[in-house]
């Protein structure tokens, strides 16, 4: 049987998911494997007691939840005007060093979120692939831009389009350059994941045998969800991980067929978090008591067989995100407010894993770094964003510092919280609320 299993683990790879870039980029959505696993080292173990030494401040990255891509001296993200002054979304680049801007393009109109007062304009991160930048707006404006000019090359607009469905906060997703193709779900009656030539914005193909289903709100059938989508090879194979309302799917890489399906982890509501991806395994989890899952692929035949190993209320996240280190995932959880630290492949009980450690803080996102979690707290209510570090492990959580950002931005809504995902890139820290970016010296030196 051993021999067996290290034949089948020999053909489960996870391919490199970003293009090549250099040392401490951040290129995509969470990082050069957008698994929020920073590759920085020799970053200042503890802070002082007000936190690290605030490098730049800027104050008009506009309204939306865009996190931050980084290339060489650049890093790039995203904002908004809203429906009284400007109605527009917008793409920009800033100077690492200094935080002056270089460029700025529009891309649509402003995305107003309608069914409470959470927060309007983009959610998605922008990709970087060589010279070409890619975002997906609110509205679900998708653009290639010119990496050095903000210049747009191509744009769609996925309802419009692709019959693309937005669920009811709007697309949040931030697409995948997976080889030739731009991979995003647009959800909509023609298939839930799309693939475009990357260079012309053509469709490749549309995936119309895996919908974005709703078995209980008939209303919001077809919509697309709020994740990202992760790529996977099994037995050579390669294929795309996508979580939608009816379950976790497999939706092969060359024309858009679905491989599998296991319905686990899923709610009824909003699915956020991002898979993960690690040998042949894929971990999934959302918020509303879904709880978590852990699925093994194997080779089967020209397909993939999915079976699920565990599925556990144990471990629930919302929308910050869940990290693996090792053989274990960090990250806050709806089941007893908590950031908890889960074994994620061994378990003797029937219903999953149990947490083994945990640490009081509260919910929010985070990046791992350097063998540190910076957590950046939610801070809905209209009180100010805190951002933490932590030194996470089975045995124990280890704070290293922690300090309050300089302001709240006004215009954030009290029901909107401080949810752009933070980064660590180039010996920095880059945490935003609204308008404002901050970048913090988080280096040893």
């Amino acid at each position: 049987m051993s021999s067996i299993r290290f034949a089948l683990l020999t053909l489960s790879i996870v391919v490199p998911i970003a293009p090549a870039a250099e040392p401490g980029d951040w290129p995509q959505w969470r990082g050069p494997n957008r698994d929020g696993v920073s590759l920085e080292t020799g970053l200042l173990k503890e802070w002082p007691k007000d936190g690290p030494k605030l490098a730049w401040e800027f104050d008009k990255a506009g309204l939306g939840y865009s996190s931050f891509s980084i290339v060489g001296d650049t890093l790039y993200t995203m904002g908004s005007e809203d429906d009284k002054n400007g109605n527009k979304e917008f793409v920009f680049a800033l100077d690492l060093a200094t935080g002056k801007e270089k460029w700025r393009t529009e891309l649509g109109r402003y995305y107003k979120q309608s069914m409470a007062d959470w927060g309007g304009g983009p959610r998605g991160t922008p990709t970087i692939d060589g010279d070409r930048l890619y975002t997906l707006s609110g509205l679900g404006d998708l653009a290639c831009l010119e990496r050095a000019t903000g210049k747009v090359v191509w744009a769609r607009n996925l309802p419009k389009d692709f019959k693309g469905k937005p669920g009811v906060w709007g697309y949040a997703e931030s697409v995948l350059i997976d080889g030739d193709n731009l991979i995003c779900t647009p959800g909509g009656p023609d298939g839930a994941v799309l693939a475009l030539n990357k260079k012309t914005g053509e469709r490749v193909w549309q995936s119309q045998d895996v919908r974005a289903q709703n078995i209980q709100r008939e209303q919001w059938k077809d919509h697309a969800q709020y994740g990202s989508l992760m790529p996977i090879e099994i037995g050579g194979v390669r294929q795309y991980v996508v979580m939608l309302q009816d379950g976790v799917h497999g939706v092969r890489a060359k024309d858009g067929a679905k491989l599998w399906s296991v319905k686990a982890a899923v709610n009824d509501t909003a699915i956020i978090p991002t898979p993960i991806i690690y040998k042949d395994y894929v971990f999934v989890t959302s918020g509303y008591s879904a709880g978590c899952a852990l699925i093994k692929l194997t080779p089967n035949g020209e397909g993939t067989k999915a079976e699920k190993v565990y599925t556990s209320k144990s471990f629930s996240n919302h929308h910050g995100g869940a990290i693996r280190i090792g053989d274990y995932v960090y990250g806050h959880s709806e089941a007893g407010n908590k950031w908890l630290c889960l074994p994620f492949l061994k378990t003797d009980k029937p219903d999953g894993p149990e947490p083994v450690s945990s640490f009081k803080f509260d919910k929010g996102s985070a990046v791992y770094a350097d063998g540190s979690l910076y957590c950046v707290a939610e801070s809905t209510g209209g009180k100010p964003g805190v951002v933490v570090k932590v030194a996470p492990s089975p045995d124990k959580w280890t704070e290293q510092g922690r300090f309050t950002l300089p302001k709240r931005d006004e215009n954030r809504p009290k029901q909107g919280g401080v949810w752009t995902h933070p980064v660590v890139s180039h010996g920095k820290l880059f945490v935003r609320d609204q308008n404002f970016i901050w970048c913090y010296d988080a280096s040893g030196k």
